[in-house]
């Protein structure tokens, strides 16, 4: 069952266990500079607005109605990443685990595959484990890098599903998780003392800009993709449990549309978020990049079909177009390591 709870999607099995859960939220955050550099993680700051499509079926998209799910509004050339969290289950100390596929216009964001909902383990692993890992913020570029997130109108060729199928036809996110089994669970977690929770990459937001006119309903088509940005030092960790510690039979599975901002209040009646802040307002700033290791965690790497892939500026140039506004390049000077916590850190915990 997935819920929508404050702009936060809900996944829970109770069918599972009472406890077996987690959440997906969608962050908003600064675009990295797409010039070849590999920047550390962006901050987040804060989420995006989340709608359900059928509270406004009369003015979506009949494709949209036809996949249900939610939708979010994003600028052409914004930038965002997901956050995920686990459900702590009282007495073992630790996160249900999961495998969540994770996919943009129907291509798989690990390794550019089509749209399926099988789990593929081992070294062509096509998932990603939470809570090992605790965000994502592009696609998978080689071991230890991503290419960030980054949306673009569906139809100019510059999305991942354009590049690798030809065709603008999906758009959006797609997600599908998979809860490990009861018995797995609790063969592998005795009751533990309480596991602290990791630190946090969300800073005070900074003053943002002036948010853009929404246009009229039929200036600009509603649907978004996402192509690859810049790149970011980011690894996608091996998952640390077999496939079949999974239950393959209790999936969830939602599409999140990505609505263009232009257009999102036309639709929904609110104004979207402003525009966040470009890398350079956020470096002159003084304000922290962060820096994420798992020592105990071998990553992810190899060749997939996402090697084949262009990035934003690449894919414009060979068009002739500069497609990224403020690009320009930053040194990233205060990076903040995050790491995973140690059994003495202290949880906080609900108050």
């Amino acid at each position: 069952m997935i819920e929508l709870k404050g702009d936060v999607l809900e996944l829970s099995f109770p069918e599972v266990h009472p406890h077996c859960k987690m959440s997906v939220e969608f962050q908003r955050t600064l675009r990295i500079p797409d010039d070849g550099k590999s920047y550390p993680l962006p901050p987040g700051l804060g989420r995006f607005p989340i709608r359900h499509v059928d509270d406004h079926a009369e003015k979506v998209p009949a494709l949209w109605r036809k996949h249900g799910g939610v939708m979010l509004p994003m600028f052409e050339t914004e930038a965002l990443w997901l956050n995920f969290s686990g459900h702590y289950v009282p007495g073992h100390g630790v996160q249900w685990p999961f495998a969540l596929k994770i996919a943009a216009g129907k291509r798989n964001a690990v390794d550019g595959e089509a749209w399926n909902e099988k789990l593929i383990g081992g070294r062509k692993q096509d998932y990603v484990a939470i809570p090992l890992q605790p965000w994502l913020d592009g696609f998978f570029a080689g071991k230890g890098k991503i290419r960030q997130f980054v949306a673009m109108q569906m139809g100019r060729g510059y999305t991942v599903e354009e590049q690798l199928t030809g065709s603008a036809e999906h758009g959006g996110l797609q997600l599908v998780a998979y809860p490990m089994k009861k018995e797995e669970f609790v063969r592998r977690f005795p009751k533990l003392p309480p596991q602290p929770a990791r630190r946090s990459r969300m800073v005070a937001p900074m003053s943002m800009s002036a948010p853009m006119p929404c246009a009229p309903a039929d200036s600009f088509a509603p649907d978004m993709g996402l192509a690859a940005g810049g790149s970011m030092k980011q690894e996608i960790f091996d998952d640390e449990f077999p496939l079949d510690a999974y239950d393959l039979d209790a999936k969830s599975r939602c599409f999140v549309h990505l609505c263009n901002a232009m257009v999102w209040q036309h639709i929904t009646g609110a104004p979207p978020p402003t525009v966040a802040p470009t890398a350079a307002q956020y470096e002159a700033a003084g304000l922290p990049w962060f820096d994420y290791k798992d020592g105990g965690a071998s990553a992810k790497s190899g060749p997939t079909l996402l090697d084949k892939v262009k990035s934003i500026v690449g894919f414009g140039a060979a068009k002739g177009e500069k497609p990224l506004p403020e690009n320009q390049s930053v040194d990233a000077d205060v990076v903040v390591p995050l790491s995973k916590p140690t059994p003495d850190a202290v949880r906080d915990g609900e108050f």
